[in-house]
């Protein structure tokens, strides 16, 4: 966990402002610390980090970007599902993996 000093220094571009508004929208979530002020996760400083490239450099409006979070979300959930099954899958024995493995082609076409 790093403070917003340490958060700043990693994502120059972004102004200590812009972190406050990020994390009132939601868009950015990070932790009270017990003594007061923000804590971050390395998750937190890649998040800071997508919202920078997101808002400063390709600058997306405002109003667009809870639509653009959620949907990345989701797509980060989906991989993280994909990722988890896959593993799980490379556990199985051959002849299971080649069976799921068919059985997916056939569903993709």
């Amino acid at each position: 966990m790093i403070g917003l000093a340490e958060l700043l220094a990693q994502v120059p571009a972004v102004p200590e402002a812009e972190v406050t508004l990020w994390i009132e929208r939601r868009w950015l979530r990070a932790e009270q610390a017990p003594g007061g002020g923000w804590v971050f996760t390395e998750m937190d400083v890649a998040r800071c980090r997508l919202l920078a490239e997101l808002r400063i450099t390709l600058e997306l409006e405002e109003e667009v970007m809870p639509l653009v979070l959620s949907l990345l979300d989701q797509l980060y959930d989906a991989r993280r599902t994909v990722k988890a099954l896959l593993a799980a899958l490379d556990q199985q024995p051959d002849e299971v993996r080649q069976a799921v493995l068919a059985a997916a082609r056939r569903e993709t076409g």
